[in-house]
């Protein structure tokens, strides 16, 4: 993968950016954006306790077995992926592509085309800084991805993990101006696309607040988040007092119910576990690994309280291939299956012959 410019440096280990290193540069931008930053504050101030109030009353709809379950497969981990994807039975597939690796775009469309017509894929638009601040630079190579994905892909998520400043936005402004931009061309050239956002990772609900309430001209078609629990617990564990991850969809569902904004339907586009000993593979440190054992356990509880709530349309895990957080290891001279992937394949098939929850 071509390297991000700098301060920004990409970690192919753990697949993700390296936290940024430069302070003043951090510092300045912070500065830049500290009016968007208060009006963040503001606009929790009302909507925050009013979606935890208003949580429990919204009921959920029915989850169609078949379409539950999707994975995030990447262009680095080679043509083994199609026949590990056709032995799990999934048919909704997540494939990030870099605004940074433009010049490379044409393979990344072969890469999606190669898991047959008959999946169903979202593309993950990673942002950089670059197109961030260069407005013309974005239209261009948006209205090419659009035009080139056309065939392949009808779902687009705008942006990922907008929350991290080492992810190249310094504030939800700067991600609705980004966003607009994007949606504003689908709407004039392709208006059958799809636009998911706004992808906040973690239990961090204040971004998605603002996100979700403001000015601007913005809608997704469908919310997503990378929703993340306690990295060193289950899914049954909470933060903040009650959150567990069944609270946490709850008050998710409650702000989409809440914002003119959004559709209702959810995606988690990004979950799943740092396993033990596989550094510099993991993306935390040891202390939050967890073995490969409990991280099926994990997922199994996770999938089954997500697809339980009515609440979660579809989770994409992240990712198929990943010694340090996926359910296959590559590290050696063969792939190794770990306990998840048997777990999932045996969850896609129960799922997928129950219709609906």
């Amino acid at each position: 993968m071509r390297e991000l410019k700098s301060p920004f440096r990409w970690d192919s280990y753990s697949d993700q950016p390296y936290p940024l290193k430069d302070k003043a540069y951090k510092r300045k931008k912070r500065i830049a954006n500290l009016w968007d930053t208060t009006v963040m504050v503001l606009t929790n101030i009302f909507f925050y306790p009013l979606s935890i109030l208003l949580m429990k009353l919204w009921r959920g709809g029915p989850v169609h077995g078949s379409d539950f379950i999707g994975m995030g497969v990447d262009i680095t981990k080679g043509s083994e992926q199609v026949a590990l994807i056709e032995e799990l039975g999934i048919r909704h597939l997540l494939i990030r592509m870099p605004l940074w690796e433009m010049s490379r775009v044409d393979e990344y469309v072969a890469f999606a085309k190669s898991f047959g017509k008959e999946k169903k894929i979202l593309i993950n638009i990673l942002q950089d800084r670059e197109h961030i601040e260069d407005h013309a630079l974005l239209v261009e190579d948006i209205t090419l991805l659009f035009n080139v994905f056309k065939d392949v892909a009808d779902e687009f998520q705008v942006g990922n993990a907008i929350n991290r400043t080492k992810w190249g936005f310094f504030s939800v402004g700067e991600y609705l101006r980004f966003y607009s931009t994007v949606e504003r061309i689908r709407d004039q050239h392709h208006p059958d696309i799809r636009l998911v956002g706004p992808s906040v990772i973690d239990f961090e609900y204040h971004y998605t607040v603002r996100a979700l309430f403001n000015l601007y001209p913005v809608r997704y078609d469908k919310l997503s988040a990378l929703l993340y629990v306690d990295r060193r617990g289950s899914p049954y564990s909470t933060q903040m007092g009650i959150f567990d991850t069944r609270n946490k969809i709850d008050m998710l569902y409650s702000l989409a119910k809440l914002s003119p904004k959004t559709g209702h339907d959810i995606y988690i586009t990004e979950v799943n576990w740092p396993i033990s000993h596989t550094a510099p593979y993991a993306p935390t440190s040891e202390a939050e690994c967890i073995s490969e054992e409990l991280y099926a356990e994990y997922m199994r509880e996770y999938l089954h309280i997500a697809r339980e709530s009515g609440k979660i349309r579809r989770v994409y895990w992240h990712q198929l291939i990943a010694p340090g957080y996926g359910l296959v290891d590559n590290r050696g001279t063969r792939l190794r299956k770990m306990p998840a992937f048997r777990l999932l394949k045996a969850l896609v098939t129960e799922y997928g012959n129950r219709s609906e929850v």
